[in-house]
């Protein structure tokens, strides 16, 4: 990537793993999704990835992107509830929504993709998702309190601290979206997948390897 950005262009997914392209995961990957977009690996990658390329799926739907800046909209009060002061997320909550209602306009693909270079926006939005998830762990403690491995609070919230499977479900369930994650790490020589919620439609496509996401582009029906 280039200093500076946040999130890439799509490039060839080939452009990954070119020293290991003709390994069974690599072939199986490149088979699946045609396009990547890389993330910055600044411990923001997840949530960064997670809203652009919902967004990115939002594009030119104008009904579903007014029903994601409701959605937005009401959890504002998830927050209060978590005992958040409004003045604490209001101007990261203006700035999501902010970013929502540019992507309703005629140039809607170029604003999203600087909105998310822009480090103060991506930033800010970043942050948003990081207090609602730990908004949605602290409202629905009684649900993940078996999940020995679960982040404090206080980690889930700084920025520049990875994400563990804990935050990437909370965050799903807080705004009822689903994603694909296709993970390089597994020992068999295959991908793994896991879709969250089990058995629903992804909004989404993420690739997770060496603890760092980046944004897939599913490669068309035949």
């Amino acid at each position: 990537m280039e200093a500076g950005t946040l999130v890439s262009d799509r490039e060839d997914v080939s452009v990954l793993f070119e020293q290991q392209k003709h390994s069974r995961k690599c072939q199986e990957l490149s088979g699946l999704f045609s396009s990547v977009r890389r993330v910055r690996g600044d411990g923001n990658c997840f949530y960064r990835a997670f809203c652009f390329a919902y967004l990115e799926s939002l594009m030119h739907d104008v009904k579903a992107l007014q029903r994601f800046k409701e959605k937005i909209i009401t959890t504002s009060e998830h927050l209060s509830s978590a005992g958040f002061d409004q003045s604490s997320f209001q101007l990261h909550l203006n700035t999501v929504l902010n970013v929502i209602e540019h992507c309703e306009g005629s140039e809607c693909d170029e604003m999203l993709f600087r909105f998310f270079n822009d480090r103060m926006t991506s930033d800010s939005v970043v942050q948003y998702l990081r207090l609602l998830t730990s908004a949605h762990l602290q409202n629905h403690a009684d649900d993940f309190c078996n999940f020995v491995e679960a982040p404090s609070l206080q980690e889930v919230e700084a920025m520049g601290m990875e994400c563990d499977h804990v935050d990437i479900l909370a965050l799903t369930q807080a705004l009822d979206i689903c994603i694909h994650i296709v993970s390089m790490d597994g020992e068999d020589g295959q991908l793994v997948h896991h879709v969250i919620p089990d058995g629903a439609e992804p909004s989404m496509h993420l690739l997770h390897h060496v603890s760092h996401f980046s944004i897939l582009g599913p490669r068309p029906p035949p």
